[in-house]
């Protein structure tokens, strides 16, 4: 679908679930890729970096603050990788609850019409049903 055109049904936004859960499993691979391969120059980093700083030069506790730099914002990406996968996924899950709920109201709003309940009491979400009048077989 062309984003600078309405869909079909008038819809202003699409959801596909597909698309949310190639995005969040995206996100999922991508924060266990950077947890290890982000961090594989820690160590190598800061024994440069106290190395440099031993034999006087000033480089060394630049090293390390860029290290420092470089171990936040991993972190920072990190979280986010894992906020991106988490939300896509209760998003799936709360929008198939939506739906099932949904439906289930639209089921039940059916079956009210076809048996003729009568509207909810006012102040109250549950309508008033009559009782079988009569012999109930």
């Amino acid at each position: 679908m062309d984003p600078g055109r309405p869909s079909p049904d008038g819809a202003d936004l699409v959801l596909k679930y597909d698309d949310m859960g190639k995005i969040g499993h995206a996100a999922f691979l991508l924060h266990q890729h950077l947890s290890s391969a982000g961090k594989h120059a820690q160590r190598a980093t800061e024994a440069a970096a106290k190395s440099l700083e031993g034999d006087g030069f000033g480089t060394g506790p630049a090293l390390a603050k860029a290290g420092e730099g470089w171990q936040g914002q991993l972190e920072v990406l990190l979280d986010a990788c894992a906020q991106i996968s988490d939300h896509l996924d209760y998003s799936v899950k709360s929008s198939n609850q939506d739906d099932q709920f949904i439906g289930a109201q639209l089921r039940v709003s059916k079956i009210s019409e076809y048996l003729d309940v009568p509207p909810a009491a006012s102040g109250s979400d549950v309508p008033h049903v009559p009782k079988a009048e009569g012999p109930i077989m």
